[in-house]
């Protein structure tokens, strides 16, 4: 998966969210090592670019992208080791990591709980086919990240979902959290 990666060519980035509805199916991704392989037949809720502190922190990174998908729809090989960090919110999330190589490959955040992953884009066999739907915390975002100039934004967190969210989304994540 590892190798299969690095050598594959990128996908056309599709930056039209109307557009995921085409999506490939399935979905797969995997951490470095190999030892820990998803897969899932859904297209992503929501990709969101969170340009907080806490992720630039925790990720190395000057942002990280997160592919939100109902837990129940990944399909996970490997064992899986999980990690509680704090977060900027104080209500912290849980980390999924391969036990071996230690990639954080999605995360569950207070809000979603247990029933949403959010994915780490980077993570994928094709991170191009996740391009973000909404940039988020941009009031912390980096100086030199120049985001497109039809980028949906938001200084902190959206303050309403329909904004970002489409109908189908947002039905598909209550269902997630009230399923038992």
């Amino acid at each position: 998966m590892a190798k299969d990666r690095e050598n594959a060519p990128a996908k056309p980035v599709q930056t039209d969210v109307a557009m995921k509805l085409n999506w490939e199916v399935p979905m797969e991704g995997g951490c470095a090592c190999g030892a820990v392989t998803y897969c899932f037949d859904v297209p992503p809720m929501i990709v969101h670019c969170c340009h907080c502190r806490w992720c630039q922190r925790e990720t190395g990174s000057a942002f990280v992208i997160n592919a939100l998908i109902e837990t129940s729809k990944l399909a996970v090989t490997g064992a899986v080791e999980t990690i509680a960090t704090p977060s900027q919110s104080g209500k912290g999330q849980i980390v999924i990591r391969c036990p071996r190589c230690k990639i954080a490959l999605w995360s569950h955040y207070a809000g979603g709980g247990p029933k949403v992953a959010f994915v780490r884009v980077g993570t994928m066999g094709d991170p191009a086919a996740c391009p973000p739907d909404v940039h988020i915390f941009t009031g912390s975002k980096l100086p030199w990240i120049k985001l497109p100039k039809d980028a949906k934004a938001f200084p902190k967190f959206y303050p309403d979902p329909s904004q970002v969210w489409t109908v189908a989304a947002r039905a598909r994540y209550t269902a997630a959290k009230a399923s038992g």
